[in-house]
């Protein structure tokens, strides 16, 4: 054993030695990565060794089938895995990607590589072989620095990104559109099941998608309709009595038609006492080759979610008492109810060698129903958690239309060659919410024990009545290009022009009503420099802007007559992918300042102005390698200093050098996955997060914490795969978010077993 041990140690010495001095070795002379075909490297797939030949057969075939079609929007072009042992299991390499193409950093259909920017891309096949089953976990384990910052008890979308959080800074897209949220709560996409890829952008991306994404965007490209027959069901049961139940079903219907549809279902127990829940989601696909240069695509989208009814566990001398770890505070009749329809029709139409259309019209209606108690303060006088002035019951509508187009020309300027894109996005939104909380008059007080709390049910003592409604019409024009001044040094630039309108009609308190306009300019320049092949050197200055609450969607009388929140980043960074891309590696740095921050007048502590600003600067590396034996080490860190640089409370206190609210300063995601066996392989991964304030005075302090989870899968024929997983492996207490009085907590250690069937 010690031999074996030793023998593997010196052949992990020499593949490390030898991807540095390929490094050092390959060639330098000119040459060019349009010139080089994109690769999407997935991650580990055990097959049985009798199968191989098939197997490689299989993707030689979808490889020819694939160049001899029209690159679809959105789709990245792949390769065959690298060939494994001819008496091992079937293995592939890291999963960074660098050298596939990643459409939510650019609409120039840029590689990795070619991006002046920091951007994850999370497959399909990552997630499910990690066992991430909700947004909210594929993109805080695997996407570098990123973490979840839910809000209370919303069950929604809600992420920190270089020190920036909430979803009016770090924006949740979904298919390259932006769905706008309502009180600052999104809820659509839910589930990974039906996402093809999810990539994330990190930093500054209202060049791209408008107001809110200063700190980054998040989008989850959906899954596609496939010209070769593929059909697939999971079903799994964990320890929480989570039933879950998934199929994904797609295929030509004939030569011109194609489908895709897939499907899910989770009814659950929960973890927390009465946390039943459950969802349902749906989504379709149907693809039309109008003919060689216009292809038609039709989707839809369904989600039903019903979150367990959980707001937070209450401290106790500032702290969590293992006691009340399962406890549920809300009314015993809490509701948190999510309905999202969402409707698409895309055309891509090749007008000419060089030119080609886009265009997106799509129709979201959103329904969404809160009825719950949402504060709970624990009395050290009386030993009991009050439930103070927070019975709250929040009706929401919304209903989004909009259509957006860009055209892209491929030729040469001043005999450079050059890409040029522009367009329009364009979009309506109706928006309206009912609630109880508008009167001075408190909704209702009342007060359980701590350790066996008797919930009773909801009471208000004020109706839920009509708050407002409002209509929100958005128009951008945009622009991107790329003009190559030489084989190895490219320009990227970018511009967008945003008008946007709101008009509130307050109907509880009508001198409320508002009509308010915006106007802004966002822009980005970027330069890659590329000395030898898949290495990139890149520097960018980029621009944008964030509304000063929750979202233009809650803008109110209050804040109308303040700008949008700007800001500014500059980052600079290194991506090099090397032996076919079994090693890559990435580096960055950057610096971001955001200004008008609502704070108050130094001379006048009533009045509130826009001169708060906040700041932040870090470094974010990310590495995968593929060694010998079937294994494959991927892990990403990052070290951020963010602060309040002017930031005056009605106190007179000036946080000026606090960190903020939600922030932790240091994240990583280590995973290793090994192919021990034929038919076998374990993976294991650990999340590890810095301590966070929970307050913007920075008086108390969440824990950091790390959590493990781990899994081994196997494959008993070429179409079953059995998992079995087990999350939070060490059972750690840790909280995700929340404030001074209550957190909300992660996830206790949970066992799943899941089969998997294609046919």
């Amino acid at each position: 054993m010690t031999a074996a041990v030793s023998s593997a140690s010196q052949r992990a010495r020499r593949f490390l030695a030898s991807a540095a001095l390929s490094c050092l070795l390959l060639p330098t002379d000119g040459w060019s990565q349009e010139a080089k075909p994109a690769r999407t490297l997935d991650p580990v797939v055990v097959q049985p060794a009798a199968q191989s030949q098939r197997a490689r057969r299989a993707a030689t075939g979808n490889a020819s089938r694939a160049a001899r079609a029209r690159p679809q929007r959105n789709a990245a072009a792949t390769t065959a895995a690298p060939a494994a042992a001819p008496t091992g299991p079937v293995f592939a390499a890291p999963t960074l990607n660098l050298t596939g193409t990643a459409p939510t950093a650019s609409r120039l259909g840029l590689t990795r590589l070619q991006t002046p920017a920091s951007v994850d891309v999370i497959s399909a096949q990552t997630m499910s072989e990690r066992g991430q089953q909700n947004i909210n976990d594929a993109v805080t384990q695997n996407a570098v620095g990123i973490t979840a910052n839910p809000s209370l008890g919303n069950g929604g979308l809600a992420f920190s990104a270089r020190g920036f959080t909430g979803s009016s800074s770090v924006m949740t897209i979904y298919d390259g559109t932006q769905l706008y949220v309502g009180q600052g709560t999104m809820t659509f996409p839910y589930d990974t099941w039906s996402a093809e890829r999810i990539e994330v952008l990190r930093g500054p991306a209202s060049v791209l998608y408008g107001s809110g994404a200063i700190g980054g965007a998040v989008n989850v490209v959906s899954k596609l309709p496939t010209w070769i027959p593929t059909n697939q069901a999971e079903i799994s049961l964990d320890t929480n009595m989570t039933k879950r139940i998934a199929v994904d079903s797609g295929g030509p219907v004939n030569e011109n038609v194609a489908y895709r549809i897939t499907a899910t279902g989770n009814l659950s127990d929960g973890w927390v006492d009465r946390g039943n829940n459950s969802n349902v989601s749906v989504h379709a696909a149907i693809q039309v080759k109008q003919n060689e240069d216009v292809t038609w695509t039709f989707l839809s989208d369904y989600a039903d979610v019903q979150p367990q009814n959980y707001w937070g566990t209450p401290l106790v001398n500032g702290r969590i008492l293992e006691s009340t770890r399962f406890n549920n505070y809300n009314f015993s009749d809490g509701i948190v109810h999510y309905k999202d329809n969402l409707n698409q029709i895309r055309t891509e139409w090749n007008v000419a060698d060089g030119v080609s259309v886009r265009n997106v019209l799509y129709y979201m209606d959103v329904h969404r129903h809160w009825r719950n108690t949402e504060s709970y303060v624990y009395s050290p006088v009386t030993g009991l958690v009050n439930r103070n002035g927070n019975n709250t019951e929040i009706y929401q509508a919304q209903q989004q239309v909009g259509d957006r187009m860009d055209a892209t020309f491929r030729g040469h300027l001043f005999g450079m060659t050059n890409q040029f894109v522009a367009g329009f996005d364009v979009n309506h939104i109706k928006f309206g919410r009912d609630a109880n909380f508008l009167s001075s008059t408190s909704t209702g007080n009342s007060s359980v024990a701590l350790i066996n709390p008797i919930p009773g049910n909801f009471f208000s003592n004020t109706p839920t009545v009509i708050d407002y409604r409002s209509i929100t019409n958005q128009y951008a024009f945009f622009a991107e290009n790329k003009l190559d001044i030489t084989e190895q040094l490219s320009l990227i630039t970018g511009v967008r022009q945003d008008e946007t309108n709101v008009t509130r009609t307050d109907f509880f308190v009508p001198g409320n009503s508002l009509d308010k306009s915006f106007s802004n300019t966002t822009w980005r320049a970027g330069a890659i420099y590329t000395p030898i092949r898949d290495l990139a050197f890149y520097g960018q200055y980029s621009t944008a802007v964030d509304p000063v609450t929750s979202g233009l969607l809650a803008l109110n009388a209050a804040n109308a007559n303040f700008t949008l929140a700007t800001g500014r980043q500059i980052e600079i960074g290194v991506k090099q992918s090397l032996l076919g891309g079994r090693f890559e590696w990435t580096l960055a740095g950057y610096d971001i300042v955001k200004n008008n921050l609502l704070a108050r007048d130094p001379n006048n502590l009533n009045v509130v102005l826009q001169v708060g600003q906040q700041s932040s600067r870090g470094v974010e590396a990310s590495v995968g390698v593929l060694l010998d034996y079937g294994w494959r080490i991927d892990a990403n860190t990052t070290f951020l200093q963010a602060k309040y640089d002017d930031f005056l409370q009605a106190s007179s206190v000036n946080f000026a050098g606090n960190v903020p609210q939600n922030v932790p300063l240091n994240v990583s995601n280590i995973w290793a996955t090994w192919a021990f066996a034929p038919n076998w392989s374990a993976n294991a991964g650990i999340q590890i997060v810095g301590k966070t304030y929970a307050d913007a005075a920075n008086t108390l302090t969440r824990p950091a914490y790390n959590v493990v989870n781990a899994g081994v899968q196997w494959k008993p024929d070429a179409n079953t795969t059995v998992s079995l997983r087990v999350y939070n492996l060490f059972d750690e207490i840790y909280a995700v978010s929340g404030g001074t009085n209550q957190w909300v907590l992660g996830m206790p250690r949970t066992a799943q077993l899941a089969v998997n069937v294609k046919f």
